[in-house]
């Protein structure tokens, strides 16, 4: 038996495997920027890598989050998260954020920029495939979307010295915009 929410969304035009498919690569990206993530944090050494490390571990734990809320939808839409690690993360919507054979802050810095604008893309190209067709699934990519563009203009400020209107979250790893999606 066909859930309702995917037969309204069939529906309304929504090709339901390429809308996976493009969930299913954002979910993979976020799943490994959140690893990658964690080693360019750990590599944010000396006085100036301690000045960002807060700032790439609110990053770093939101990607985990984007990813969670990503994964609740993939399955309400009878989709999957494959089986293999392996396969998964070779599905990334993105380039893998690796650390730089110079791990200087600024190297870390543009990997960390280059990661953000690759997922403002992912989730825009979502977000104008459901416009109008599927709310859940446009609710939770702008969500996400509006965490990425901050993620994004943090890190082009703290490398450009342009200022973006970043602020301290109130607590590490925050989602103010996605954490109403997350089951806890």
């Amino acid at each position: 038996m066909a859930r309702r929410n995917v037969e309204l969304i069939k529906r309304a035009g929504v090709d339901v495997d390429r809308l996976l498919d493009l969930l299913v690569r954002a979910a993979s990206a976020e799943f490994t920027t959140y690893y990658y993530y964690t080693i360019l944090r750990m590599n944010a050494t000396g006085l100036e890598g301690e000045a960002i490390k807060e700032i790439i571990e609110d990053a770093r734990i939101e990607d985990r989050n984007h990813f969670e809320a990503l994964a609740i939808r993939i399955y309400e839409l009878g989709g999957q998260l494959p089986n293999d690690i392996r396969e998964f993360s070779n599905l990334a919507a993105c380039s893998n954020a690796k650390l730089p054979d110079e791990p200087t802050v600024e190297n870390l810095l543009k990997v960390l920029l280059d990661a953000e604008r690759c997922a403002v893309g992912v989730y825009t190209e979502i977000l104008e495939y459901v416009h109008g067709k599927d709310p859940r699934t446009y609710d939770i990519a702008l969500a996400i979307l509006h965490e990425e563009i901050e993620h994004e203009s943090w890190f082009e400020e703290l490398l450009t010295g342009k200022p973006s209107g970043h602020f301290r979250r109130r607590a590490p790893g925050e989602s103010p915009y996605t954490s109403r999606f997350l089951k806890t």
